[in-house]
C-alpha cells in the first residue's frame, strides 16, 4: 500500500447540501444511506491509503481532475480507497455491496473510505464524495450503494446535426460524473456510420477524435460504443459482411471496445430477420468473443416498436430464436416514442427471448425541431429495473441542453423505486448551469411541449400555473389570476435576460438562444397584454395594439429566421398554455375595442390557410408548416408502410390557388405509384407528376386554373409498400 497526501482544491460546486437532510441532494439517490446531520469540515489535505496497482487507474486519475494531488508532508484526514480485494479495503471488505458497479463509503471524524465491487463502483463513491464535500462540509454517516440497471446512458441516434467534438467530450465528463456508463456513437448524418460510406474507414483527423473520444469515456468509466448502421444496402453476402467486420478493426484499432448494428428506418432487403441474425452471431462469433476485452453487442431492430411489429410475419421471434444469448437487443416501447411500462417490457422480453435493452426516445427532437425539451423526465414505470438490461436515452442535437433530461435518466435508472421526478428536474440546473440555475429552471419551466407531431407524444408544460392560465382561457380569471401570470412573465424576461448575457457555459447559451430571444418576446407581450387595461380610449388602445402587432410580428420574424432546419424549422417557447393564453387575452381586447367603436381591427395571431387529414396513422397528428405563402408537411424519419387507396388530404379553409407542388417518397418512380388531385368546386381532378431530382416528384405552375378547395395525395400500387415522407410542399398565390 502506498501513502500520500491529498490536498483537496474543489474546482467547482455542482449541488448544495440540505443542512437538515444529508442525503437528498445527492443525485443519482443512493440506494441505502444513513448519513447524519453532523458534518466534518472538508480538510485541506488527505492522507489517502491506496494499493499501488490502483495509482494509475482512472479512478485516481479523476481525482485528480477535481483536487490536487501532492506529496505534501503531514497529516491530513485519512482517505482510504480501494476495490474488493484490495489490502487498504481488506477491513471493510464485508460492507461492500455484491453488485456490479456498487461501493460502500463511510465518513467520520477518524477518516473516509470507499471500497468498490469493481473499479467502476470505487470511481461512482468518488463521485458522491465529490457532491458531499460541495459546501466544505461533509455529512458524517456510511451509504452502501449500486445501480439498479446494469447498462446506463445515452445513444447519439438522432436524425439532425451530429453533435460536435467538443460537444461529446464534455458528454462523456458528464457521464461519468453522473454515474451513466454507456455511450453509444450512431448520429443518423454521419455517412461513415451509415448510408454510403459505412463500408469506409474514417478520413486520418475523424479518425483521431474518436481515439480521443474512447479515451475520454475510459477515463470516465463509460464504455464507447461504435454503432455501423448498414441496412439500407447491405448485400448478404461474404464481400460485405468482410467489410463490416474490417470497418469493425478499424475502429477497434482506435481504441472502441463497444459495438453495435443498427437495422432501423430501413426497408428492403436489409429487413430480414434471419439475415440479420445470421450476421450479427457470426460478428459475436468471430469478432466480439475472441477479442476477450469487448462488451456485448448491441443491435437494434427494423421492428423496434411494439406498433410496427407483426408476430405473424415472424421478425421479433425470429430474432428472439436464432440471435447468441448475449447480444443484446434494443426496444423503444409500444411506438416509436414513448414511455414503458411493465406490462409493455414483458411483451417485448417474451418475443426477443432476453431483457430488453431501452432506447427511450426522450429528449429527442428530430421530429418537433422547432422545440427545445427542458421538462421534466417522467413516464416510466419504477418497476422495470429488474426487466430491463439496459436503459439509454436519445437526446436532442442541442447537447448541452440535453444535459438537463440526462441528468434525470441518470437519477431514474440508479435508483428507480427511489426516483423522484420534480426533485430530479430541479436538481438538474445546478449541474448545467452552476452560475444561475434559478434562471435556467424558470425558463424551463415554459420549453417542456412539443406541440402537433406524427408521434402523438407530449410533455406537460407550464405545470405549476396551468390551472391559471386555463382560467384566462376559459375567462373565468380573476384579477389576482392576470397579476399571477404578467408577474411570470416578468420572471421569464429576467431569466431570458440574464441567460443571454452570460458567459457562463456559451455552448449552452448558443443552442438556446434562439428559444430565449423567443422567451423574452413572449414575456413582453405577456406584460403588454395582461396589464390592467385603464383607459379604453381610442388613441390609448392603438398605441396598446400597435405595440402588440409589433411584438407579434417579432416573434413571427424569429420563427421564421432562426433555426431554418428543413424539417421542423422555428422556435416555439410556452405553446401549450403560456402563448395560447396570452393571444386569448389579446384577442377579447379586440373584440371589445371593434365592438365599442364599431372597428374591424385584426385579431388573428397565426394562420394556416389549410388542414391535414389521412388514413395513414402515422400522418393523421403530422405537423402543417406555413413560411410566407409556402404549405409543407412535416418530414418524416421513419419508414411508413401505406396500403393501396391511402391518402393525404389537404382541405383548405378557403380556397386558395396553388402552384409549385413537389414530393419526395424517398423512391425513385413515385410519379407512377401516386396521384395527385385537386378539388375545384365538387369536382377531383388530376393533376400531371414528372420526376425532378433524386427521387422527388414534382408539378410547376399551377395546379388548377382557378382556386383549389383540397388537394388529395394517393397511393396506387397494388401491395403495401413502405415510403420515407423527406419532402411534401407546394406555394400558394
Amino acid at each position: 500500500m502506498k501513502h500520500l497526501t491529498l490536498s483537496i482544491a474543489l474546482a467547482c460546486s455542482a449541488l448544495s447540501l440540505n443542512a437538515q437532510q444529508a442525503e437528498p441532494f445527492l443525485s443519482p439517490q443512493v440506494q441505502k444511506g444513513q448519513l447524519q446531520t453532523k458534518y466534518i469540515t472538508s480538510p485541506k489535505s488527505f492522507k489517502l491509503t491506496v494499493d499501488a496497482k490502483r495509482q494509475n487507474t482512472y479512478p485516481m486519475k479523476n481525482i485528480a481532475s477535481w483536487a490536487s494531488l501532492s506529496a505534501v508532508k503531514g497529516e491530513g484526514l485519512p482517505l482510504v480507497l480501494g476495490v474488493r480485494g484490495d489490502k487498504s479495503v481488506r477491513s471493510v471488505e464485508k460492507l461492500i455491496p455484491q453488485k456490479t458497479e456498487g461501493y460502500y463509503l463511510s465518513v467520520s471524524p477518524k477518516g473516509i473510505t470507499i471500497a468498490g465491487q469493481d473499479e467502476r463502483g470505487l470511481f461512482y463513491g468518488l463521485q458522491t464524495l465529490r457532491q458531499m464535500m460541495s459546501d466544505g462540509k461533509i455529512a458524517e454517516g456510511t451509504i452502501t450503494d449500486y445501480p439498479d440497471v446494469p447498462y446506463r446512458g445515452v445513444v447519439e441516434g438522432f436524425y439532425g446535426t451530429p453533435w460536435s467534438f467538443e460537444d461529446r467530450l464534455s458528454q462523456l465528463k458528464f457521464y461519468g460524473r453522473n454515474k451513466l456508463n454507456v455511450y453509444i456513437y450512431g448520429p443518423k448524418d454521419d455517412p461513415y456510420h451509415s448510408v454510403p460510406k459505412w463500408r469506409q474507414a474514417y478520413p486520418e483527423n475523424e479518425a483521431k477524435q474518436i481515439a480521443q473520444l474512447v479515451k475520454t469515456a475510459e477515463d470516465n468509466g463509460v464504455i464507447f460504443y461504435w454503432a455501423i448502421h448498414p441496412g439500407q444496402d447491405i448485400k448478404w453476402n461474404d464481400e460485405d459482411r468482410a467489410l463490416l467486420l474490417e470497418k469493425f478493426e478499424s475502429m477497434y484499432r482506435l481504441g472502441v471496445r463497444g459495438f453495435a448494428v443498427f437495422f432501423d428506418d430501413i426497408s428492403g432487403e436489409g429487413t430480414k430477420a434471419d439475415k440479420q441474425a445470421e450476421l450479427l452471431n457470426y460478428i459475436d462469433d468471430h469478432f466480439i468473443k475472441p477479442k476477450g476485452d469487448v462488451a456485448p453487442l448491441i443491435m437494434c431492430p427494423t421492428e423496434y416498436n411494439k406498433a410496427w411489429s407483426n408476430i405473424q410475419r415472424g421478425y421479433l421471434p425470429t430474432l428472439g430464436d436464432k440471435l447468441n444469448k448475449g447480444i443484446e437487443v434494443m426496444w423503444t416501447g409500444n411506438t416509436v416514442v414513448s414511455c414503458l411500462d411493465k406490462p409493455d417490457v414483458a411483451w417485448i422480453n417474451q418475443h426477443i427471448k432476453r431483457k430488453a435493452y431501452i432506447w427511450f426516445n426522450f429528449p429527442v427532437t428530430d421530429f418537433v425541431r422547432d422545440h427545445l425539451l427542458m421538462g421534466k423526465t417522467y413516464g416510466n414505470s419504477l418497476e422495470i429495473a429488474d426487466d430491463v438490461s439496459g436503459f439509454l436515452s436519445n437526446p436532442m442535437e442541442h447537447a448541452e441542453a440535453s444535459k438537463m433530461a440526462l441528468f434525470s435518466v441518470a437519477d431514474y435508472t440508479w435508483n428507480m423505486k427511489a426516483y423522484d421526478t420534480e426533485r430530479s428536474w430541479k436538481l438538474a440546473p445546478s449541474e448545467v448551469f452552476p452560475e444561475n440555475p434559478d434562471a435556467l429552471l424558470r425558463f424551463a419551466h415554459h420549453s417542456s411541449a412539443l406541440g402537433s407531431n406524427g408521434h402523438r407524444f407530449d410533455r406537460k408544460e407550464s405545470e405549476e400555473l396551468q390551472p391559471v392560465l386555463e382560467k384566462i382561457i376559459q375567462g373565468t380569471a380573476s384579477a389576482e389570476d392576470f397579476k399571477t401570470i404578467r408577474t411570470e412573465c416578468s420572471r421569464i424576461e429576467s431569466a431570458s435576460n440574464m441567460l443571454l448575457g452570460s458567459t457562463s457555459n456559451p455552448a449552452l447559451i448558443s443552442e438556446m438562444k434562439p428559444w430565449l430571444r423567443m422567451a423574452k418576446l413572449v414575456a413582453e407581450y405577456g406584460q403588454l397584454v395582461l396589464a390592467p387595461r385603464e383607459n379604453t380610449e381610442e388613441q390609448a388602445f392603438m398605441a396598446y395594439y400597435q405595440e402588440a402587432r409589433a411584438l407579434q410580428r417579432m416573434m413571427y420574424l424569429l420563427d421564421i429566421e432562426a433555426n431554418q432546419n428543413p424539417y421542423q424549422p422555428g422556435v416555439k417557447y410556452g405553446s401549450q398554455w403560456l402563448l395560447p393564453a396570452l393571444n386569448i387575452c389579446f384577442k377579447r381586447d379586440v373584440d371589445a375595442f371593434n365592438r365599442k367603436y364599431n372597428s374591424t381591427l385584426s385579431k388573428e395571431t397565426s394562420y394556416m390557410p389549410f388542414e391535414l387529414t389521412s388514413s395513414v396513422e402515422q400522418f393523421k397528428h403530422q405537423p402543417l408548416l406555413s413560411r410566407g405563402n409556402q404549405v409543407m408537411i412535416s418530414p418524416s424519419n421513419e419508414v411508413v408502410r401505406w396500403n393501396p387507396n391511402d391518402v393525404i388530404i389537404l382541405s383548405a379553409k378557403q380556397g386558395e390557388m396553388v402552384e409549385n407542388f413537389s414530393a419526395d417518397m424517398g423512391v425513385q418512380g413515385s410519379e407512377s405509384l401516386f396521384k395527385l388531385e385537386v378539388l375545384v368546386g365538387q369536382e377531383w381532378k388530376e393533376v400531371a407528376l414528372k420526376a425532378a431530382h433524386g427521387t422527388s416528384v414534382r408539378h410547376d405552375g399551377l395546379l388548377a386554373d382557378s382556386k383549389v378547395n383540397a388537394i388529395r395525395w394517393t397511393f396506387i400500387g397494388s401491395t403495401p409498400t413502405e415510403f420515407r415522407l423527406r419532402a411534401f410542399r407546394f406555394s400558394t398565390k
